[in-house]
């Protein structure tokens, strides 16, 4: 599902876009079970207790993405922080994972800044067994005097539908609202 979100308040208050998101995306994600459900090794299904976001960093020289993962904390000026020293110590090493380790418990989110769009699809080989949700973000717009950012979000049926969604996407926006 491709949403809009309305980002005017953090333009408006020169939030650090980026951060800001995967802050936002990451609390709401914690607060509810059916985001953080996946499977085991083994194929168990079991729920993580938290989440961690690992999200996609750009070389602008290579024109390739690095993954980071932060430790993820519910006061938002310590996962600023947080964010910008993974940022400062990883964020020019290539490959698939800049910063190495990536634990179990960590979530997909990627930004596309070069284009807005309405809907996005990843198509996951195996894509049955993974269980926690994709989320990517394009590039933010103006219309009307407001400020909006698509955001698709990409989950499997087997433990999350609609209904989870748009709970997911309200909560989100008054979230960046508050």
């Amino acid at each position: 599902m491709t949403v809009k979100l309305d980002i005017s308040k953090l333009k408006k208050d020169g939030k650090k876009l980026y951060p800001t998101l995967l802050y936002g995306v990451t609390t709401i994600l914690n607060r509810h079970e059916e985001f953080r459900t996946a499977l085991d090794k083994n194929g168990q299904v079991g729920v993580f207790s938290e989440m961690l976001p690992c999200y996609t960093i750009f070389h602008k020289e290579t024109e390739t993405f690095s993954s980071i993962w932060t430790e993820f904390t519910a006061d938002y000026t310590e996962f600023l922080q947080n964010y910008q020293k993974d940022i400062d110590a990883y964020g020019e090493r290539k490959g698939m994972f800049a910063k190495p380790n990536p634990p179990e418990n960590t979530f997909p989110v990627s930004m596309i800044p070069w284009t807005s769009f309405e809907g996005f699809n990843l198509n996951l080989k195996k894509g049955y067994d993974y269980l926690l949700p994709i989320f990517t973000f394009g590039k933010y717009y103006e219309d009307g005097g407001k400020y909006h950012i698509p955001l698709s979000i990409q989950v499997h049926h087997a433990v999350c539908d609609g209904f989870h969604i748009c709970r997911f996407v309200n909560e989100l926006q008054e979230l960046i609202n508050s």
